[in-house]
C-alpha cells in the first residue's frame, strides 16, 4: 500500500466552504468506491479561520487543501486525479513515505470527521546547499525530538517526498501535519506547551528556532492552518 499525497488549490467561483464539502463528499463516497483503502482531507475552511494570522506563504495563490489516498500502488491513481483536477483549480501530487511520531489517541474526530483544534501544513524545500542525507538526518534524526520536547502537537505526521506524480509540480522535499489545541494559535504559552512558565516558554521557543535554522529554507517555506478530517483511517 502507497500514500499519494495531493496539494490542491480552490476554484475562484468556490468559497472555502462549498470546496470542503467537494473534496469531503468525493472523498466519502467516490474515492473509497474507486477502491481507495483511506483516504484523509486538510482544507482552510472557516472553522480553521481563527488561525488564519499563522500563515506563511510566499507564493502568489496558497494551496487551500490537501488530500491523502491511500492505494495499493499508485499506478491506480488515473481515475482519482481525473476526480481531483475537475474538483480543483490546480493540484500537485506525489508520492510519500509517512512517518509518524506522534499517533492522536487523545482526541477523536467529531460527527463530521474532523480532528479538533487546529492542523498546520507545512511544506519544505530542501536548502540548496545541503546535500539530501544530511537535510534529512537533521529534521528527522535531530529536529523530531526538539518539536515533540518543545510543542503541544498531539498528531504529528511527517511525509517525506519519493517523486512528483504531475508535472509542474512545486520542488517540496517534504509535506508535514501537525496538529495543536486550538488555544495554541493564539497563546504561546499553550503553543510551545511552556505549562505557564515564561522560563521555559523562552526556552522552547529558542530550541525550536535554532532548530528550524539547521534545515527550514524560510524563503521557500510554506507554512498554513487547516481543518483536518479523517474519512476512513488506515487499518493496521
Amino acid at each position: 500500500m502507497e500514500k499519494l499525497l495531493y496539494v490542491l488549490w480552490r476554484p475562484l467561483d468556490s468559497t472555502p466552504e462549498q470546496f470542503r464539502g467537494e473534496l469531503l463528499e468525493r472523498s466519502s463516497h467516490l474515492f473509497l468506491e474507486m477502491g481507495a483503502r483511506a483516504v484523509s482531507v486538510n482544507v482552510s475552511d472557516d472553522q480553521s479561520a481563527f488561525a488564519d494570522h499563522l500563515r506563511i506563504t510566499q507564493l502568489e495563490t496558497s494551496p487551500s487543501a490537501t488530500l491523502s489516498l491511500w492505494l495499493d500502488t499508485h499506478l491506480a491513481r488515473g481515475p482519482f486525479e481525473h476526480e481531483l483536477a475537475g474538483a480543483s483549480a490546480r493540484l500537485a501530487g506525489y508520492l510519500v513515505l509517512e512517518s509518524v511520531p506522534i499517533v492522536n489517541t487523545e482526541h477523536p474526530v467529531d460527527g463530521a470527521g474532523r480532528i479538533p483544534g487546529l492542523c498546520t501544513v507545512a511544506f519544505l524545500q530542501k536548502p540548496a546547499h545541503m546535500d539530501y542525507e544530511h537535510w534529512r538526518d537533521r529534521w528527522q534524526n535531530h529536529h523530531t525530538h526538539v518539536a515533540i520536547e518543545t510543542q503541544s502537537t498531539f498528531l504529528y505526521i511527517q511525509n517525506v517526498v519519493v517523486r512528483a506524480l504531475v508535472p509542474d509540480a512545486p520542488p517540496w522535499t517534504a509535506i508535514v501535519e501537525e496538529c495543536f489545541p486550538k488555544e495554541a494559535a493564539t497563546d504561546p504559552m499553550v503553543f510551545y506547551d511552556a505549562r505557564g512558565s515564561d522560563e521555559k516558554l523562552r526556552a522552547n521557543q529558542r530550541r525550536m528556532f535554532e532548530s528550524c535554522q539547521t534545515f527550514i529554507d524560510f524563503p521557500t517555506l510554506e507554512s498554513h492552518p487547516m481543518s483536518s478530517y479523517v474519512v476512513k483511517a488506515v487499518q493496521p
